[in-house]
């Protein structure tokens, strides 16, 4: 997570991101190793709300106009 975080950050000007916001998921468990690296605030949503990540939530509504549901993202590049 730390180095795609970091090849995603690279490709936007500086302080282009200051906070995230997850999940519970453990793809986070390094968030203090993000936070100290790239200087962004970490935090994480309660458990069971979704909607406490807005722009996640957006994303994956335009994603699901587009997509059909059981689309195996696996094929789509």
């Amino acid at each position: 997570m730390e180095i795609a975080f970091g090849v995603a950050a690279a490709q936007y000007p500086s302080k282009a991101f200051q906070t995230a916001t997850a999940d519970r998921g453990k793809e986070f468990a390094c968030y203090a190793s993000l936070e100290a690296t790239h200087g962004v605030q970490v935090y994480f949503a309660d458990p069971y709300s979704s909607w406490q990540r807005g722009s996640n939530e957006n994303a994956n509504g335009l994603l699901r106009e587009f997509f059909p549901k059981g689309t195996d993202f696996a094929q789509i590049t």
